[in-house]
This record gives structure tokens, sequence and C-alpha cells, in this order.
């Protein structure tokens, strides 16, 4: 005879938690598992959302939480955008995180997130290390290719605050350098931090509230303590979207605490549309570029914030190629890549493989040779693992930022531009006590 539930006395401060998010309106209706990426999993064969949340209903939290359930979540949304009564099945999963105990968080993600609390960054990458490693790859990139070019740090009164991922600090410097383009094309006022500088919210990953808070609260200090216009909310989905929380969260403490942000596909629009950097076309000729649409970045945002960013990107591509698709389902519909919610550098490889299996159908159905991402997780999902299962039809992934870097036509900066750069690049490395090679002397300008 089966086991029949019976119900469970919860702890006070679960049982207001879970009171708050409205359990009892569950019609068990079917439509989150329907949608969720996780139904039919192997592996989790008889657990799918609607019987999670019957048993959260029954007070079975302790089974939830000890079950990979919550971990395999990518919180990418599709279960609340569709539910009919509105519950925010993701932030529930969220809240069974919470509640597992910090030592059995599956993986390296919880170990990341404390290193980002002592450290400033999920790699725990000494300060000297990155910031020789920034004045080293920019005067690499001014030597190659932009003469004046440096990466500004702790920049006075700067007009843009940008975040590394520590991903590309550590090992995928390439990617840092598209942006790095496109704020020396616009002549834009910009500067990264010099400690806690980390764009990834692991905090959002592991359900830790406080250090989703505390990763925001650092964001907001440094924009007043240097007097920046606005910040460029972080690529990664979860990121930008536990930024946006977290910063919620600190200016619901204090108004002083609210600062002027701008989402990166809104800054990239904004600089094509006032003509601050020039684009060619013809760069990517012969090839059909299509765009993911990220969770967070999209369907999340619309739910939580009352805007996803849906055509700001897709705007922005087709000012840089001729030939845009649209995968089908798209936009509020759109299907997870499966590496969300911290399922990338979880230990969930296969599956995360099979919940980014109708993405790699709709990659391929789209006929597209260049799929465009706007996350950093979706874009090693993408590029990396979904290839290794999924064998038969082939494409490239680029950031949205690269494409846009890779068309960039960028007017050359004068004599005088060029100095007043070297100079100023000189004082801060000089400030911050890093040494690098001086091979400026051997510089001298182009001929008219």
């Amino acid at each position: 005879m089966a086991d029949v539930a019976k119900l469970t006395k919860l702890p006070p401060e679960v049982a207001d938690r879970l009171k708050a998010f409205n359990l009892n309106y569950c019609l068990t209706c079917g439509t989150c598992s329907g949608g969720c990426p996780i139904t039919g999993t192997p592996g989790m064969e008889g657990w799918d959302t609607r019987k999670v949340l019957r048993m959260l209903v029954y007070g079975m939290v302790q089974d939830v939480v000890d079950s990979k359930f919550p971990w395999l979540c990518t919180g990418c949304g599709r279960c609340a955008a569709a539910c009919p009564m509105d519950i925010d099945i993701p932030y529930i999963m969220g809240y069974m995180k919470h509640l597992r105990a910090r030592d059995q968080v599956p993986g390296i993600i919880h170990k990341g997130c404390q290193n980002n609390i002592d450290t400033g960054n999920n790699m725990a990458i000494p300060k000297e290390d990155y910031l020789f490693n920034m004045a080293d790859m920019g005067k690499e990139l001014a030597a190659d290719e932009l003469p004046g070019f440096f990466v500004p740090v702790d920049r006075q009164d700067a007009s843009i605050l940008f975040f590394p991922n520590s991903k590309e600090v550590f090992s995928d410097y390439e990617d840092m350098i598209w942006w790095w383009k496109i704020f020396y094309a616009a002549r834009e006022k910009w500067t990264i931090p010099s400690e806690n500088w980390e764009a990834v919210d692991w905090g959002l990953f592991t359900g830790n509230y406080e250090a989703t808070k505390l990763f925001a609260q650092r964001k907001i200090d440094m924009m007043k303590q240097f007097n920046i216009q606005r910040m460029i909310m972080p690529d990664c989905g979860g990121g930008s979207y536990g930024c946006r929380v977290g910063m919620k969260n600190c200016a619901l403490e204090s108004p002083e605490n609210k600062i002027n942000s701008i989402y990166l596909f809104e800054y990239l629009k904004e600089i094509i549309e006032q003509g601050r950097i020039k684009l060619d076309k013809s760069v990517h000729a012969g090839k059909v570029f299509t765009w993911h649409d990220s969770c967070k970045h999209g369907r999340e945002l619309e739910r939580h914030f009352g805007h996803g960013y849906f055509e700001e990107p897709r705007w922005v591509i087709q000012q840089c190629v001729d030939e845009f698709v649209d995968m089908e389902p798209s936009r509020m519909n759109n299907y997870c890549c499966g590496a969300g919610g911290g399922m990338w550098p979880m230990p969930y490889e296969a599956e995360s493989a099979w919940h980014g299996r109708k993405k790699y159908e709709q990659i391929k159905n789209s006929g597209a040779n260049v799929v465009v991402v706007g996350c950093s997780n979706c874009h090693d999902q993408i590029m990396k693992r979904l290839p290794k299962f999924y064998t038969d039809y082939k494409y490239e992934v680029k950031y949205i930022w690269e494409v846009v870097a890779d068309a960039l036509v960028i007017d050359p900066y004068t004599e005088e531009e060029i100095a007043a750069n070297m100079a100023e690049a000189a004082a801060q490395w000089e400030r911050l006590g890093i040494e690098i090679e001086d091979e400026d002397d051997d510089w001298t300008p182009p001929e008219e």
C-alpha cells in the first residue's frame, strides 16, 4: 500500500514565508510542469513542479530541500509566466535553496559566492593579479589596434561604471575586449572598480539573500564613492536580475541607495542612435543571425520589473547585420538554454543538456549560422555544452557586444587624445602600484 502524505507542522518562519506564496491557490492544473525544463529529466522520474508544490502544501519542505529539484531549476520562469494563479514558482525554488545548509550546496557555487563575499570576486583572484591583467591586456590592445587605449580603474566622475566577469578575468581574456572596443569607439568616460568588481551574482544561484544584498550595496557604494553617473547592469542574466533585486532591497532600506543604472541593451541602443559609434554591416555578410532571449533578461524582468528586454537587442543586432531571423517560440515563450540558476557551474551537466534540448532544436529549425546572446552562462551553455550532446547542426555563438564590436568603424584618435590617455594611464597605474614595461616611447603618430 502506498504511503499517504500527512500534513506536517512547519517552523513559524518557514510557514510564514510559504504563506506569502499563496500555495493554496494552486489548481494542480499542471501548466507549470508542462512548461518546466526539468519535467522528464532522466534520473528525476516522478518529480515535477506540480508535485513539488503539493509537497510544500503538505509541509514536506525538508523533502524538497534535500532533493536535487530546486538545484535543477534554472529559474527560467516559464512556469510562473503561464500559471493561471500567478504563483511565483522560481522564487519558491530559490527559497528552497536558501533553506539548504551552506556546506551542502552542490558543486562550487557556494565556494564561489563565499569567495565573492571575502575577496570581491567568485574566483578569489588577488587584486594585484587582476590589476596587472587589466594593465597588460590594455597595453597590448593599445599597441595592436587602439592607440591610446587603457583600462580605467576607479576613475573619478566617470560617466559609466562597468563590472567584469571573473570567468573572463580568470581565463576567457579575449571576451573582455569587445566592450573595451565599444567604449573606445564611443569615446566613453568609463571605469571599472579596483575592488568588489565581480559582475555575476552567485548569491542568487545559491539562495543566499544576504549575499545578493551585499553585492548590490557594494555597487551602490562604488557609484557614490567615485561620483559616477550611471552603472551598466551586469551582462550575466542571473547577475543582472540579482543585482536588480538586491538594489531594490537596498533602496527600500534607504532612499540614499538609489542610483542611476542602464541595461546593457539600452546602452548599446543609445550610443548607436546618438551616432557615437559607426557600424559596417558588410563584415557580417553571408551569415544568418538569430537572438536567444535570456530568461532573466527577458521573461523574469518582465514579470518582476515591468519591462523585459526583447526588442532592444533585436534592434541592435539588426543595425549590425543584414540577415536576421527569430527562433520560435521567442520572447516570453522562449525556451531556456538550460544553464540558468547556476546550472552552468554546478555538477549537473547531463541534466543541464537535457534542459537545453529544445533550445538546440530552436536553433536548428531557425537555420541561423550565428546565435547571439547577452548572458555569459547562456553563451557557454549554447557554445560548449549543447554541441557535446547534440551534434547534427553546427553554429557559432557570439555575444551581442561582440557582434557590435566586430562591425565597428572607429574614427582615429587625435595625437592630443592619445597623449592625454597615455598620461592618465601612467598616473593611474602608478597610483595603484602596478608596474608595466614602458613601450610607449616607440610609438609614433601615423603620417598624415
